[in-house]
């Protein structure tokens, strides 16, 4: 199963303000008991939500349909529950771009294909200015490029060199490349002594 490659991002977006978004404001701790991670997206940012009595800016309806998260500083940290990605992830962003990243959050979510990009935080704030004047504008999120491009104008992004060559090459997810390699692991495994018993 060849996985998906990706290198660009496009879709209308939806500011998170804040800085230190942690992973039980993403996804609370009582959505944790689920068996799959299917019906994640329900709860994402819940107490938030509710707290905002319809004022949070995912349940403002001219947002409806963003597919691009922007964020503040070290968004994700916090524990390090792989839902916190997977509900972002289950609601229907495919990208998240923030000033920085906890370093476990950036992982579960480049491993399910989420892209998470660094952005400076005036350039963001142009981003968010720029969605607020038109929330029907779209976002170019150009991993190949290392841009963002909206309109007619564009600002730079990094993104770890690992990860980006990851997602760019459709090679994301470890444990899907290791099931495609199932064959080699078995040849490799039966010649080993301590695995085959001889």
């Amino acid at each position: 199963m060849a996985l998906e490659k990706i290198s660009t991002i496009t879709g209308r977006a939806v500011t998170v303000p804040g800085n230190d978004i942690d992973t039980d404001r993403i996804i609370p701790a009582r959505f944790l008991k689920c068996v799959t991670f299917d019906a994640l997206g329900e709860g994402l940012f819940a107490d938030d939500r509710k707290a905002a009595e319809g004022q949070h800016p995912l349940d403002n309806p001219i947002y409806a349909g963003a597919s691009i998260l922007l964020g503040g500083a070290n968004f994700g940290c916090g524990s390090s529950r792989e839902h916190a990605p997977q509900a972002i992830k289950k609601f229907g962003f495919r990208a998240v771009v923030a000033e920085s990243f906890a370093e476990i959050f950036f992982g579960n979510a480049t491993n399910i294909g989420l892209a998470c990009v660094n952005a400076a935080r005036a350039d963001i704030q142009t981003l968010s200015a720029a969605i607020a004047a038109d929330p029907t504008l779209e976002l170019t999120v150009d991993l190949a490029a290392q841009q963002i491009r909206f309109g007619e104008r564009s600002v730079p992004l990094t993104m770890r060199e690992a990860a980006r060559d990851a997602l760019i090459n459709g090679r994301w997810d470890p444990i899907a490349e290791l099931l495609e390699g199932s064959d080699a692991v078995g040849n490799t495994a039966a010649g080993l002594p301590y695995v085959s018993g001889w």
